[in-house]
């Protein structure tokens, strides 16, 4: 389930919990190696786009009209979401993917490297990483990304305290670190250096075909970042493990703000919502069939 909390313009936490498709979170996608790392693709994307417009949606109830059961319209809902979604889903990937590609054959054709693509292909990716962390670092100096950024932190530390067992309380959750491994941030630094990787294996393309080979080896990027975050996640115990994750963990502090207490409950009523849901998922009759699913930390 996907489990969102705000606050409103009057201060209260509104929480919506919706489960997600079953097809893709529990269904054979989600078990096959390298393909189930597109569901962490949307993850990192689609629903935290979705859950910003939420968030919108609710702070904008009080200038919105009501409908004809008196409850607040949804500003967000259907068509224009979607649109939302697709319009920042293809912005991403001309940003992050598509003009680093151009930008790099600029240089190319400027340094004579038509014969050298492993050096073309560096330069691509150390132009899309400094794309990347330019743009969190840029929108990081706005007040409300700031503010986000607080939230995000505030999920980290909640997270890192319900698997180490402890008291789900602001001030138990709060001395619990801003970092943490499964992120999703994590999880595009890793898409950006193991793109170089694989680019690197490409021959020498013309500006075109590289760009469509940067789209089609997307997913399979994706793929491969999804099971080397997972692989490093649950090895955290060994030394090694820990210091080649570290510039994952490092980038996260661009990402992360010290939050709040305000901010820790709104992370802990949005966790603790999935967490109920879970609770009310464990035992579902089919037939005469009963399935009693364990919990698993790992996919919350």
């Amino acid at each position: 389930a996907l489990s969102v909390a705000v606050r409103d313009p009057l201060g209260n936490i509104v929480v919506h919990t919706e489960p997600l498709d079953a097809r893709i979170y529990g269904g054979r996608l989600a078990k096959v190696p390298f393909l189930r790392g597109l569901t962490l693709l949307w993850d990192a994307l689609g629903l935290g786009i979705r859950s910003l417009l939420f968030s919108a949606e609710v702070a904008l109830q009080e200038e919105a009209g009501k409908d004809a059961d008196g409850n607040p319209e949804k500003v967000f809902e259907g068509p224009l979401q979607w649109t939302l979604v697709a319009f920042s889903l293809s912005l991403s990937i001309l940003l992050f993917f598509v003009l680093p590609t151009f930008l790099a054959h600029f240089i190319e054709r400027i340094l004579g490297l038509e014969n050298s693509p492993v050096a073309v292909n560096f330069i691509e990716g150390m132009i899309r990483l400094a794309l990347l962390i330019g743009y969190i670092s840029v929108i990081g100096l706005m007040a409300d990304v700031k503010r986000l950024y607080g939230y995000h932190g505030a999920e980290h530390k909640t997270i890192n305290a319900f698997e180490a067992g402890a008291e789900l309380t602001p001030t138990s959750v709060a001395r619990f670190p801003l970092e943490h491994p499964r992120c999703g941030t994590a999880f595009l630094l890793s898409v950006v250096i193991i793109s170089i990787l694989i680019y690197s294996l490409l021959p020498p393309l013309d500006l075109l075909p590289r760009i469509l080979s940067r789209l089609v080896l997307l997913p399979f990027i994706a793929g491969i970042a999804y099971e080397f975050l997972k692989f490093t996640a649950a090895h955290q115990g060994n030394a090694l493990i820990r210091l080649i994750t570290r510039p994952n963990l490092a980038l996260q502090r661009l990402t992360t703000r010290e939050p709040d207490m305000d901010m820790l409950a709104v992370a802990i009523a949005a966790f603790e919502n999935v967490l109920a849901y879970e609770r009310s998922q464990t035992t579902v009759q089919l037939g005469d069939t009963i399935l009693t699913p364990a919990p698993a930390a790992g996919d919350v």
